[in-house]
């Protein structure tokens, strides 16, 4: 009786397992991952596009206020002309106080546009890697669908199938996850080799780093021997006036 109970239990497990295991369709997560990586492409090309039109803004108010500098001046000139110095001192110091907005703005517009072209570079780094996670999912999708119309033929020829639920199954159960378990590692493998599992927070690559310890190593390794040959010459200098 124990023995029957124990072999419906592996029965009902392994059931449930291949259940779930159909549920898990690697090419909609594939698919819907490359979904959110477009979305997330597209959230920065509006962010780039809402700093453009921010700075168009603040140049066409630039524009505006240059023009009243000009009008300004000019009735600085003609109240003077006039023999009104205290109305050619008010237009000045309205113009005054329209260049230092100018100034300000003029701050505020080459912000905008050093953040444009940090975005406008992410933005070019980010769709290489999304194109490059399109072409690597569309070679696993494939791979997968040749490994299960390989499995399915491997049932048909060897009788295997939902009737034959028994230890027998649970053995094979355990082949198939096990040879998932290695195909699952052999392409997050080679994902990350390719650079498709790179990490998106960081603006660096792993080669961008290793150059940057090189160059500065470089230049440590330069100032060292400047400050060498400095001293060289300095003690040089101190034989010769004894």
């Amino acid at each position: 009786m124990a023995g029957l109970v124990s072999r419906a239990t592996t029965v009902v497990k392994a059931r449930i397992s291949k259940l779930l295991d159909r549920a898990e369709d690697p090419a909609i997560t594939l698919d819907y991952s490359y979904e959110k990586q477009r979305e997330l492409l597209q959230n920065v090309k509006k962010g780039i596009a809402e700093v453009v039109t921010a700075k168009k803004r603040l140049e066409l108010q630039t524009q505006k206020l240059e023009q009243d500098v000009a009008k300004l001046e000019g009735q600085a000139r003609q109240a003077l002309g006039a023999g009104r110095e205290d109305l050619a001192r008010q237009a000045l110091e309205r113009k005054a106080l329209v260049q230092q907005q100018l100034q300000g703005l003029d701050q505020q517009i080459a912000g905008l546009q050093a953040q444009q072209e940090k975005l406008i570079e992410n933005e070019q780094r980010l769709a290489a890697k999304v194109e490059s996670f399109r072409s690597q999912k569309e070679v696993i999708k494939a791979q997968y669908s040749a490994a299960e119309a390989q499995v399915m033929i491997g049932e048909a020829a060897t009788g295997i199938g939902e009737e034959m639920a028994d230890v027998g199954l649970a053995i094979q159960r355990a082949k198939d996850k096990t040879e998932q378990m290695q195909a699952r590692a052999s392409a997050i493998d080679e994902l990350t080799t390719s650079g498709a599992l790179e990490d998106f927070t960081s603006d660096q690559t792993e080669l961008d780093r290793e150059l940057g310890a090189i160059a500065s190593q470089s230049q440590v390794d330069k100032e060292l021997e400047q400050m060498k040959s400095e001293l060289g010459t300095g003690e040089g200098k101190k034989e010769l006036k004894q």
